[in-house]
């Protein structure tokens, strides 16, 4: 059994007014010749196949277009709904694209057992059993109730999520065993683990409620194929649970890591290999960053190597001094190359920025939020470790002064 592990498409993602259409309809061509070539018997979409919850036509368009194409490959296709997608829209064409080997699961707010998914090989006998979770919604799996806490509400979230887990594990193990079967069993899901590194263009799915997911609290699935964080790795070092991340950039700061889709190889229900498989830079992007001299001679070299395609640029420009005309030097240094700026912006010395900040202001003057958020500009988080430090950081003052004023308050 060949399954390809895949997530957040984002299609019809508007990027700083530019469309990605034509870099889905190439991820797409690319893909398909992936299940050719590996002759794969199943792709799996971990979530946010849509970017909103209204995409455009042509959003839609590229999604059916796939399903179809897919299909005449004789490989089948599972679509959770993510955290971006509407559960209605997904839901509208269901019953429609499972005449086309494709299933959809949009929410948890369907019985258990439609929550099992025999994904067939190609010669039609079951390859593997998914436990198919989407994005959960605390609605569909924790009832609320009166003078909880935001710990308590967060602490009976991950609970309600893990319980979710090992009842659909259960309900695989089993289905395993009636039929007696040597296949593996796959979970999925959408939603942030502890620990991962995250990128600007992952929105928080549990802002107030959950801020992560514990590892450990996944079943003892063969495979865990997860969606929501762009960057691509494992979690808690663990092999066999991985995101797969976004197939394209969906922010500049993504450009550090390489895109790619997940290929998992299984024997019986043994996990034999799993191979990540590089996607290719279908659109030209590139951040530069430097004073206005040095991005004077960088810029033409980016062009350059780029004849054929306009390069989307994000140039980060280092200066001392306020200048009022930036945009329009900047604009000087493009004029008549193939570069189109999305994102400008200026970098100045954050240590500096603060002291001069500090002779104009007194503490009373701040809220606690500006004081975290003036001593976290003292310092360097500029590779992905340092990133994942300051999510970790992030969340724990945010937890700290909601305790606190939870206390105040009582």
């Amino acid at each position: 059994m060949k399954l390809l592990h895949t997530s957040d498409w984002h299609l019809g993602q508007s990027f700083f007014t530019k469309t990605r259409k034509d870099e889905h309809q190439a991820f797409i061509n690319w893909l398909l010749q992936q299940v050719r070539t590996e002759q794969i018997d199943a792709v799996i979409i971990a979530g946010d196949i849509f970017d909103t919850g209204t995409p455009p036509s042509y959003a839609r368009e590229l999604y059916n277009q796939f399903v179809v194409e897919l299909q005449q490959l004789n490989c089948t296709l599972l679509v959770l709904g993510g955290n971006h997608d509407a559960v209605a829209v997904l839901n509208e064409s269901r019953q429609l694209l499972a005449c086309l080997n494709t299933y959809v699961v949009a929410s948890t707010d369907l019985p258990l057992s439609d929550q099992i998914v025999l994904l067939p090989n190609k010669s039609g006998d079951v390859g593997a059993i998914v436990c198919a979770v989407p994005f959960i919604r605390a609605k569909d799996v924790l009832q609320s109730y009166a003078g909880a806490t935001g710990l308590e509400k967060r602490q009976a979230l991950g609970e309600a999520i893990a319980q979710h887990y090992q009842q659909l594990f259960q309900l695989a193990v089993n289905e395993r065993q009636q039929r007696q079967l040597d296949v593996p069993i796959i979970a999925t899901g959408h939603l942030t683990a502890l620990g991962v590194s995250q990128s600007d263009s992952v929105r928080d799915i549990y802002i107030g409620t959950l801020d992560g997911f514990a590892a450990e609290s996944f079943p003892p699935a063969d495979y865990i194929a997860l969606g929501h964080i762009h960057r691509p790795q494992k979690v808690a070092k663990t092999e066999h649970i991985r995101y797969s991340g976004s197939p394209i950039p969906l922010s500049f700061d993504e450009l550090n890591t390489e895109k790619q889709v997940v290929l998992v190889e299984f024997s019986g229900h043994n996990c034999q290999q799993i191979t990540p498989l590089a996607v290719p830079l279908f659109q030209p992007m590139q951040v530069l960053r430097g004073d206005l001299a040095a991005l004077a001679t960088a810029i033409p070299e980016v062009a350059a190597a780029h004849p054929d395609q306009t390069v989307w640029l994000c140039l980060e420009v280092a200066t001392e001094d306020y200048l009022p005309d930036l945009q329009q030097r900047v604009q000087n240094l493009v004029e008549g190359l193939n570069v189109d700026i999305l994102q400008l912006r200026r970098l100045r010395n954050p240590k500096r920025q603060a002291l001069t900040a500090q002779q104009q202001e007194t503490l009373a003057e701040l809220t606690p939020e500006q004081v975290f958020s003036k001593r976290l500009q003292m310092e360097d988080f500029s590779d992905d470790a340092a990133q994942a430090r300051l999510g970790r950081l992030q969340q724990h003052f945010s937890q700290l002064l909601s305790e606190l004023e939870l206390e105040r308050n009582a």
